[in-house]
């Protein structure tokens, strides 16, 4: 649990502070809540927010889950494969960083890579709208979490690295949970929210490049450590 400690902070924090990016790439469906409701009320709009960010963490539990066995897997038969992997991961993140604080679309050919599956869900996503019961908004948030997005894909390769299914769900789950403030304000209607991730896209944006490279810094010193060692045994 020690080791996975910083995943799981780096996996939050990348999803708390690209909140930005997430408003982006989801916010327009999560925002359906208020048109879909029948009383413009908080009351009615909550329930149907909550429901639809849980069926996307699901989602997102799901991936992890399944990028962690491939990750134990890929490990078990290059066991020096996790730090490489890792350190992609940390790259990806910058990259995001970077993207939300200077809205470049650095992004794109990555987000191409879930584009075929992606694009085989959306019809089943069209008999859910407006998402105006728990149910439409849980089964609406299970499709979203497919969406093709650099940033999940960033942090999948986090999960991967776990090489274990429950932490690799656990790494998704963390970075689920940190999108969900701004998520769930923007299925509420909170237009305030949307503006104030706006105004600070480059605060944030810089935040997610430093979470980035301290992503980056544990693998790096692994293998700085492990390159040492041989060396020290090499000697006469």
């Amino acid at each position: 649990m020690t080791a996975l400690m910083p995943l799981l902070a780096a996996a939050f924090g990348a999803g708390l502070l690209g909140s930005a990016h997430c408003l982006g790439m989801c916010g327009g469906i999560s925002g359906l809540f208020a048109a879909g409701a029948t009383v413009a009320s908080i009351k009615t709009q909550l329930p149907l927010a909550i429901a639809y960010n849980v069926g996307r963490v699901i989602s997102y539990a799901l991936l992890g889950v399944t990028v962690a066995l491939i990750g134990s897997t890929a490990v078990s038969a290059i066991p020096d494969l996790a730090g490489p992997v890792r350190l992609a991961g940390g790259v990806l993140i910058i990259v995001v960083g970077l993207q939300v604080a200077f809205g470049w679309r650095l992004l794109t050919p990555v987000e191409k890579i879930g584009a075929t599956i992606w694009n085989r869900l959306v019809p089943h996503a069209k008999g859910l709208i407006p998402a105006n019961s728990v149910s439409k908004a849980t089964g609406l948030g299970l499709i979203w979490g497919w969406l093709p997005c650099g940033l999940v894909y960033s942090v999948l390769l986090l999960a991967a690295t776990t090489a274990d299914a429950i932490s690799g769900g656990l790494v998704m789950v963390a970075f689920g949970l940190g999108t969900m403030p701004a998520m769930i304000a923007t299925g509420l209607s909170a237009s305030g929210i949307a503006a104030f991730m706006s105004r600070n896209r480059l605060g944030a944006g810089l935040l997610i490049v430093l979470l980035g490279v301290a992503t980056l810094a544990m693998p790096l010193t692994n293998m700085l450590e492990n390159t040492e060692h041989i060396h020290a045994e090499e000697k006469p």
